[in-house]
């Protein structure tokens, strides 16, 4: 093999393997939203569902006609390490019926002298039953930004879904757990937050 061909092979091989490496770059940055929407639509490791009003009617009417059972609902609240909020929900458990929509409260304080903004990740367990517990409206979908010491009341509408009854793995389960952490949000967020509450009064 002549050293001009033997050149234009290796030009070849090392662009093969550039654009791999370019293509396996690509997917480590898409994996995580991927999986994260994976999860959304599937409720795959406990993610909750997100659902509309309409949603929520609709699941309420099936509930109704199919004389749907009651299910328990435990609220579970923790910070992360650095998160120095008092954070807990009003109620620990409830009861309620299947397809009706529920409105529960946490309680959320900033203990610390500074503003600080935070943001709640969530899941439910058991995992099976993620699919199914849906939220209409949720502190969850937002950042929460909280003035030194401000204490608030942070409420979540929510209903499980009555096609939870079909379901081998989820139809018996008698207690689903709705979990929260509250960790501080990104640092470009809480620096806004810290400003905008710095800013003089006009």
């Amino acid at each position: 093999m002549s050293t001009v061909a033997l050149e234009q092979k290796n030009l070849k091989v090392a662009i093969y393997a550039f654009a791999g490496a370019l293509a396996m770059l690509g997917l480590g940055y898409a994996a995580v939203p991927l999986y994260d929407l994976f999860c959304r639509v599937t409720g795959f490791g406990g993610t909750t569902q997100q659902a509309t009003e309409a949603d929520a009617d609709i699941a309420a009417r099936l509930a109704q006609s199919a004389g749907a059972r009651e299910i328990s609902i435990r609220f579970d609240a923790t910070t992360a390490a650095d998160m120095p909020w008092t954070f807990k929900p009003a109620q620990v458990t409830d009861k309620v019926q299947i397809g009706q929509r529920d409105l529960a409260f946490y309680t959320a304080k900033n203990n610390s002298n500074v503003p600080i903004t935070g943001t709640a990740t969530f899941n439910v367990e058991p995992e099976q039953t993620g699919a199914y517990f849906n939220k209409i409206q949720c502190f969850c979908f937002t950042e929460q930004t909280l003035q030194p010491g401000e204490e608030i009341r942070m409420p979540v509408l929510y209903y499980v879904d009555p096609a939870i009854l079909q379901d081998e793995n989820a139809k018996d389960v008698e207690q689903i757990t709705l979990s929260y952490t509250f960790h501080k949000a990104a640092q470009g967020a809480a620096v806004q937050g810290e400003k905008a509450a710095q800013k003089p009064e006009s």
